[in-house]
């Protein structure tokens, strides 16, 4: 089985614009707002490529403080970004978001890069920073539904414990969902970047598998470790 993928060419990748022009021309002729899609368009677009850019340097750097202070940035802008719906209370939960990443997302990449992959060295950008983002990214995502979830339910004069059991189960949800309809609904980005680069379908599997679970694992542990640090936050003495 042949092991490269094609390059796309730029005329090629230009092609890929095309359902995304003939959506944009839908929401102009129905007189929508077509602006803030052109805006996300080039955004994506730009975005994309100084990330290109950037991974290119931090993928050909052998040194661990560099790769460190990359991860340092994810958990900070993950924490973050997982407490946008309660800006309000955003620096006051802040600290239990980091330290809920850190637990739940760092201890699930240290598993799989350590245990599971047994990359040499541990550090090496090429596996850390994509399975890094991936596991940062739901973590966060759990943590914004699980506190998003819990500051609606705490109002309701219910006990911290049945509050914290629904912003648990609503957190999960997505995650969940997602393990039901892989394989059948959808075959997820890795594994299909992987079967289309000439990897064998048993392997991306192996793969996928990995990934479901670091992703379940990591979420389900961020969400929970918020929620039990987060308590002395909604309970006052």
């Amino acid at each position: 089985m042949n092991t490269t993928i094609e390059v796309i060419s730029a005329e090629h990748l230009a092609l890929a614009f095309i359902p995304a022009f003939i959506v944009i021309g839908i929401i102009f002729f129905w007189r929508l707002h077509f602006g803030q899609a052109i805006y996300a368009l080039i955004r994506m677009l730009i975005q994309l490529l100084l990330i290109g850019y950037f991974l290119a340097f931090i993928f050909s750097s052998d040194s661990i403080w560099v790769i460190s202070g990359v991860l340092v940035i994810m958990v900070l802008f993950s924490s973050w970004i997982a407490l946008n719906n309660l800006s309000k209370k955003r620096r006051y939960l802040f600290k239990y978001a980091v330290l809920a990443v850190l637990l739940g997302g760092g201890s699930t990449l240290f598993l799989v890069i350590i245990g599971v992959l047994n990359i040499q060295p541990w550090y090496s950008p090429r596996f850390l920073i994509p399975l890094a983002g991936m596991i940062f990214a739901n973590s966060m995502n759990s943590i914004s539904l699980a506190a998003e979830r819990l500051d609606a339910e705490i109002p309701r004069n219910q006990s911290f414990n049945d509050a914290r059991n629904i912003a648990f189960h609503a957190s999960l949800i997505p995650i969940i969902n997602s393990l039901f309809a892989v394989g059948l609904v959808s075959l997820p980005g890795m594994m299909t970047g992987q079967i289309l680069s000439g990897i064998s379908p048993f392997i991306a599997a192996r793969y996928q598998i990995m990934v479901m679970c670091m992703i379940f694992g990591s979420a389900g542990m961020s969400s929970a470790c918020f929620l039990v640090l987060a308590k002395s936050f909604f309970v006052k003495p």
